[in-house]
């Protein structure tokens, strides 16, 4: 079996490809049907409902608790502004839902490294690398032959 997304051999009982991550799995089209059906009938309440508000609620406020008209407006402005965002939050959820059944799910492709996360380049071999033992010699053989020496004034 092959993956669809980038073509590698793949080896049976996979949910993902190990090369791109495209899942291997079908979907489901009942659970994304269900959601979006569940999505639609919200937004077409919302709307009934907000529109029962926007027209019946003003009518009972003034003849049933003799509002003013300045706070019926009020009432009218903040009902509109729940609903509309209601609405559009709705919208916005049908969108990814209808969306998702196009794109197919797959990781994105790994990005290009930068070079300070690269491996380093070799050294040219001009010089050698400094010892730490270098020189030290010539100074253990300098003080033993001071000690040797017998002091002048």
């Amino acid at each position: 079996m092959y993956c669809s997304g980038c073509g590698s051999p793949i080896a049976p009982g996979l949910s993902f490809c190990n090369r791109c991550g495209t899942s291997l799995k079908e979907r489901s089209e009942f659970r994304q049907t269900g959601a979006i059906s569940a999505i639609v009938t919200a937004m077409v309440l919302v709307a009934l409902a907000s529109m029962g508000l926007l027209l019946g609620g003003p009518i009972a406020l003034k003849r049933e608790g003799g509002f003013d008209e300045e706070l019926i407006v009020l009432f009218m402005f903040l009902t509109f502004l729940i609903c509309a965002f209601s609405e559009i939050f709705l919208y916005r959820q049908l969108g990814r839902l209808t969306n998702a059944k196009r794109e197919p799910m797959a990781l994105p492709s790994p990005a290009v490294m930068q070079a300070e996360f690269r491996a380093p380049q070799p050294l040219s071999l001009a010089e050698p690398a400094a010892s730490v033992t270098e020189n030290t010699t010539r100074t253990l053989e300098y003080s033993r032959e001071e000690g040797r020496r017998p002091r002048t004034p």
